[in-house]
């Protein structure tokens, strides 16, 4: 891959080895992790996302009692995810990762557009409806049975589910899947009107859901935090689930923007030293990657300054 087609510094460019030694060396990689976390947190605060207050609301509402019924005891994580990530050293498997991931998330569709006066709800609203947008533009069948895997704290699933539930006159079931119990807690408690069908823990590689049983999948801003064989396994386990002219909907950081390319080298620093697998990430051929398991490409589009929608179809 040459330069424009990735950050120098991802992938085995000398930049990117550099930043790799920094991120192993223990005692730097320690304050790169609170470093990190204090510039998502300080986005937050300035932009009136009250972070501490999110978290004391959940850790103080009971919520730790729905762990056992969200989590499903057959589950074996992958090696992949029990690295540390997100300045979290159990990953997303604990409970602080999910009680500010919804502060997390707000945060960064502020860090989109920072020369702009959004409020964190307008910079949200803007960035879910700059996918929405997308999927619009290229589905044109009706989209019934909706499965976003990688859910989270269900922000992407909640706002996919509404928009196609007031943009088609057919009821739409949505359903949201994650490997975290704890992040399903969350998502649960959020969905307090009971809009989504279920909220299941498995992995996306593996969901133990019927053939054929959906129109559309969306991975979104999940498989940076992947290595790639995993990306590949859940896009096979895509292609078992979609109805033949089913959607495969991908959306996530863009190697190519020029934002993602000219970060700051303290930033792009951080940012490597919470997100384990960016030289994976930044170096795959996602596109490649979707014809090679079966899927029909469709088309990329540089959705939003930071990132791209990649869309593929089922064969009919």
């Amino acid at each position: 891959m040459d330069h424009q087609s990735k950050p120098a510094w991802a992938g085995d460019d000398l930049l990117s080895r550099f930043v790799n030694v920094l991120i192993q060396t223990k005692p730097i990689y320690a304050v790169m992790k609170q470093q990190a976390r204090q510039v998502l947190i300080k986005t937050a605060e300035k932009n009136g996302i009250s972070w501490r207050e999110n978290y004391e609301k959940l850790q103080s509402s009971g919520i730790q009692q729905q762990l056992a019924l969200m989590t499903n005891p057959d589950v074996i994580y992958p090696d992949y995810y029990h690295v540390p990530f997100h300045a979290y050293e159990e990953g997303n498997l604990c409970w602080d990762a999910a009680f500010e991931a919804e502060s997390a998330t707000h945060a960064m569709g502020l860090r989109v557009w920072p020369n702009e006066q959004l409020t964190w709800q307008e910079a949200q609203a803007r960035l879910r409806g700059s996918f929405h947008q997308v999927l619009a533009t290229h589905i044109s069948q009706p989209v019934q049975d909706i499965l976003d895997i990688g859910c989270s704290v269900g922000i992407s699933t909640l706002a996919l589910h509404r928009y196609y539930q007031k943009t088609q006159n057919i009821p739409v079931r949505t359903v949201g899947l994650d490997l975290s119990p704890y992040m399903l807690a969350v998502a649960k408690q959020r969905d307090a009107n009971g809009e989504i069908a279920q909220w299941i823990h498995a992995k996306g590689e593996e969901t133990g859901l019927g053939d054929r049983s959906f129109d559309l999948v969306t991975l979104q801003f999940v498989i940076h935090e992947l290595p790639h064989h995993a990306t590949e396994a859940i896009f096979h386990e895509a292609l078992r689930l979609l109805r033949p002219g089913g959607y495969l909907a991908v959306v996530d950081n863009n190697p190519q923007s020029p934002v993602i390319q000219n970060l700051p080298p303290v930033l792009f620093t951080l940012m490597k030293s919470t997100e384990p697998w960016s030289d994976d990430f930044y170096t795959f051929n996602v596109e490649a990657a979707m014809q090679t398991v079966g899927f029909e490409y469709i088309a990329t589009v540089a959705s939003d300054p930071r990132h791209r929608t990649i869309l593929s179809r089922k064969s009919v």
